[in-house]
């Protein structure tokens, strides 16, 4: 039986995040990851934080999540980096406790600071499903539920 590791450091930090990037995160948790324990949930949500903060990614949540190619402002079916948000399916949370939970974790993370070991800088991550091309050129960080979660080299 396979024990998972799991450290936490909260540390309260100001609120600087908007309703709306709270709606967001909660949104894409809740999508790439209802069917996942709260943990796996909360990891998804750590990448969006994540690559909030890198760089080569926007710099707000909403931007993070929706970020993706467009055609007439409108998403072009598949080429999204979270593929919810472009699955040509309109997004409207019907499961009430895992919309719940997804509004909890989203909470938790805009108010706190957290960090689970291994997800420290991890931007990507897949189902355990799949096999993504992109997946070869970034460095494997952990697994957690059903999702396979990588850093940028």
């Amino acid at each position: 039986m396979k024990k998972l590791i799991l450290l936490l450091a909260l540390v309260s930090v100001p609120a600087h995040a908007g309703e709306g990037d709270k709606q967001c995160l909660a949104e894409a948790v809740y999508y790439e990851a209802r069917d996942q324990k709260w943990v796996g949930m909360l990891a998804v949500g750590i990448v969006i934080q994540n690559r909030v903060r890198s760089s080569r990614y926007p710099d707000n949540i909403c931007s993070v999540v929706h970020q993706g190619r467009y055609w007439k402002g409108n998403p072009v079916r598949h080429k999204c980096q979270f593929s919810y948000f472009c699955d040509g399916k309109p997004e409207r949370p019907t499961e009430r406790k895992p919309w719940a939970a997804a509004l909890n974790i989203s909470s938790l993370l805009l108010s706190n600071s957290i960090e689970v070991v291994g997800l420290e800088d991890a931007t990507h991550y897949h189902t355990t499903k799949v096999q993504p091309r992109w997946s070869k050129s970034l460095t494997f960080r952990r697994v957690i539920g059903d999702h396979v979660f990588y850093t940028e080299k």
